[in-house]
C-alpha cells in the first residue's frame, strides 16, 4: 500500500495572534510580582537566573517587530515544520544575548512595556503573507507567530518550574505550541505504526511499521499537553516521564526515547 500523503496542519491566524499577544501579556504579569529572591533563582537553563529567562522571553516576540522594520527577503525558505529542527544551532548566540539585553534593562516591566507595545502595532497592519529573515531562513509572519507560542510556552513553564509562580496558558497558544511539537515528530519518524495522543489538542500518526487502519491501535502513546512539550525540549527525559506515570506506552513501537527530544 502506498504512503498516505499527509496535509500540513493550518492554524487560524486571528486566533495566533491573539494568543501571541494573550500569553506575552501573561509572562509580563507574572515577572512583575517576581520577588528579589525569585529573580535570583536558577532557571535550570544554563547558567541563567530566572531575572535573565524573563528578559530572554522578550526576545521571543521582540524578533517579529525587529524583522518587520527590516526589508522583506526576496523568497520564503523555510516551511513551518522546518523551524523547530534548527533551533539548537543558535544556543550559543542566544545565550550570549540573553545576559547582556537583563544586563541593559534594570527595569524588566519596562522592558516588557516597549516590547508588548511595539508588537500589538507591528501586527495591527502586518500581513499573513509578509516574509520575515529570521536566522533560520526566510518564512511567512503567519507561520513565524506559530513558532511564538512554542518559545512563549516553553518559556512560560520554565519560569513556573524555576520561580515556583503559577503564570497562565493561554489556551490557544497551549495548542498551537503542542500541536507543532507533535507534528515536528511525525516528520522526524514519518510512518503510521505508532498514534501519539495528547488530548485535547493533538493526535498524529508515526514510526516506520504496519499501518494500523481500524479499532485500537498496537503502538500507542499518551500523555498530557505540558509533559510532551517537555519531552519535545528535553526539559524532560522519555524514561523519567514513563517512570512517573505521566506517559502512557503500549506496543513495541510506542518507545520515542530515540526519537526525543526535538528541539535542542
Amino acid at each position: 500500500m502506498p504512503p498516505v500523503k499527509k496535509r500540513a496542519r493550518t492554524y487560524d491566524s486571528a486566533k495566533i495572534r491573539a494568543a501571541v499577544l494573550a500569553q506575552f501579556g501573561n509572562v509580563r504579569d507574572g515577572v512583575r510580582a517576581l520577588s528579589e529572591e525569585q529573580s535570583a533563582r536558577p532557571a535550570r537553563l544554563g547558567d541563567w537566573t530566572v531575572r535573565e529567562l524573563a528578559a530572554h522571553i522578550t526576545m521571543a516576540v521582540e524578533t517579529v517587530s525587529r524583522h518587520l522594520d527590516l526589508p522583506a527577503p526576496g523568497a520564503k525558505e523555510l516551511a513551518l515544520l522546518d523551524w523547530p529542527f534548527g533551533t539548537a544551532a543558535r544556543a550559543g548566540d542566544i545565550a550570549d544575548g540573553t545576559r547582556a539585553l537583563a544586563a541593559a534593562h534594570p527595569d524588566l516591566d519596562a522592558l516588557y512595556a516597549g516590547v508588548g507595545a511595539r508588537i500589538t502595532e507591528h501586527l495591527a497592519t502586518a500581513p499573513d503573507d509578509r516574509l520575515l529573515g529570521v536566522p533560520a531562513g526566510a518564512m511567512t509572519l503567519a507561520d513565524y507567530l506559530v513558532t511564538r507560542t512554542v518559545e512563549l510556552v516553553v518559556h512560560t513553564d520554565d519560569l513556573n518550574r524555576a520561580a515556583g509562580t503559577d503564570i497562565p496558558f493561554d489556551r490557544q497558544a497551549l495548542a498551537a505550541c503542542t500541536r507543532l511539537l507533535a507534528d515536528a515528530l511525525a516528520v522526524k519518524a514519518p510512518g503510521a505504526s505508532t498514534e501519539v495522543r495528547i488530548p485535547p489538542y493533538a493526535v498524529v500518526q508515526c514510526v516506520e511499521g504496519p499501518r494500523h487502519t481500524r479499532g485500537t491501535p498496537p503502538n500507542v502513546v499518551e500523555t498530557d499537553p505540558l509533559t510532551w512539550i517537555r519531552l519535545a525540549t528535553g526539559r524532560t527525559e522519555w524514561k523519567t516521564a514513563l517512570d512517573e506515570a505521566k506517559v502512557s506506552a503500549s506496543g513495541e513501537r510506542a518507545d520515542l526515547a530515540g526519537l526525543l527530544p526535538l528541539m535542542g
